[in-house]
C-alpha cells in the first residue's frame, strides 16, 4: 500500500507573470512544508490576459520561458513533483499559441508534457466568447507516465467534457488523472463537482483539478474550488472560492479496491450503433 499527500495550489492568476510566480512559489513551499510531495498548479499558471493580442505578445517559446525555468529550480530545491497545470507558450508548428501542462520531477527534469486537446470555442448566454482554437494550436497525443505511487495521466479543464479520452488513460494504466483549470464561473456551478466526480468515479481513478479563482482581466471570472477526488468519489479536498491551497492524503489502494468493486474497466464490450456500416462503427 502506498500512500502520497497531494496538493492544488488556487490562485487568481493576473498579467504579472513575475507576481504570479511569487504567489504561487509561496504556496508550493508552504504545501511542502505540509508534506505534500505532488502538487498541482491550474491552468495557465504563467499569467492570464483577456486579449488575445496581449497573450500572444506576453509569450516564450518553452526553452525561454522563465516561468518554466523558476518552476524547474523550485522542484529541485523542494526535491517535489510539481504538475505546472499550463502554460501559454508559443507554438512550435504555426503562429498559434500552445496550452502546455508539465510534469516536473524532484531534480528539476522535465518527465512528461501534455498539450491541451480540446479548444473551448463557445459563446456562453451570460453574453462571454471564447475561442481558444483562434489563439491555441491543439495537441494531438496523450501518455501515461510511471511516478514512485503511482501512473499518471494528464489532461487540461475542458478535456474533462470528454469521458473517453480518461477512459483511454485508464486502461492505459493511469490510475491518478489530473485536469488543472481555468473553468468560468458560470458553468463551474452546474457541472465542476459533477464532472470531476464522474470522471474519478469511472475509471476508478484519483482526479487531481486545480483550478483559478476569482476576477481576472478584462472581466473574467474563475470558478476556483480546486478538488482531489478519490477513485470511489468522495471529494477529499475543494479549495473554496479564495486563493490558496489544499492538500490531501492519496491512498493508492483505493484505486484497486474501486476497481475490484466496480470493474467496469474489465467489463467494456465492443459495440454497434444500429443503422451504422460495420466501417463506420470501427472507426
Amino acid at each position: 500500500m502506498t500512500r502520497v499527500t497531494a496538493a492544488c495550489i488556487q490562485p487568481n492568476t493576473g498579467t504579472d507573470w513575475e507576481a504570479n510566480l511569487a504567489a504561487c512559489t509561496g504556496w508550493i513551499e508552504a504545501a511542502a512544508k505540509d508534506g505534500a510531495t505532488f502538487i498541482q498548479t491550474p491552468e495557465v499558471t504563467n499569467f492570464i490576459y483577456r486579449r488575445r493580442q496581449d497573450t500572444m505578445a506576453a509569450t516564450h517559446p518553452e526553452a525561454e520561458d522563465p516561468s518554466l525555468k523558476a518552476y524547474r529550480d523550485l522542484s529541485a530545491k523542494l526535491g517535489v513533483w510539481i504538475n505546472i497545470g499550463s502554460l501559454a507558450l508559443r507554438g512550435e508548428m504555426d503562429d498559434r499559441l500552445v496550452n502546455r501542462s508539465f510534469l516536473i520531477d524532484p531534480s528539476g527534469g522535465i518527465a512528461n508534457r501534455y498539450d491541451k486537446i480540446h479548444m473551448f470555442d463557445v459563446e456562453l448566454p451570460s453574453g462571454q466568447k471564447f475561442t481558444e482554437s483562434r489563439a491555441y494550436r491543439p495537441g494531438e497525443s496523450v501518455s501515461v507516465v510511471d511516478l514512485p505511487f503511482g501512473r499518471l495521466g494528464m489532461t487540461i479543464c475542458y478535456d474533462m467534457r470528454f469521458p473517453h479520452l480518461y477512459r483511454d488513460l485508464a486502461k492505459a494504466g493511469a490510475d491518478i488523472l489530473t485536469a488543472p483549470s481555468a473553468f468560468t464561473a458560470e458553468t463551474g456551478k452546474a457541472h465542476w463537482h459533477v464532472l470531476l466526480r464522474s470522471r474519478a468515479i469511472e475509471n476508478g481513478c484519483f482526479m487531481i483539478a486545480a483550478a483559478q479563482t476569482g476576477s481576472h482581466d478584462g472581466g473574467r471570472e474563475t470558478y476556483g474550488h480546486s478538488l482531489i477526488v478519490s477513485p470511489w468519489g468522495e471529494v477529499l479536498a475543494d479549495g473554496g472560492e479564495a486563493p490558496g491551497y489544499v492538500t490531501a492524503e492519496l491512498d493508492m489502494d483505493a484505486v484497486r479496491k474501486a476497481r475490484q468493486s466496480v470493474p467496469s474497466l474489465s467489463n467494456d464490450r465492443v459495440y454497434r450503433l444500429e443503422g451504422q456500416s460495420d466501417a463506420a462503427a470501427a472507426e
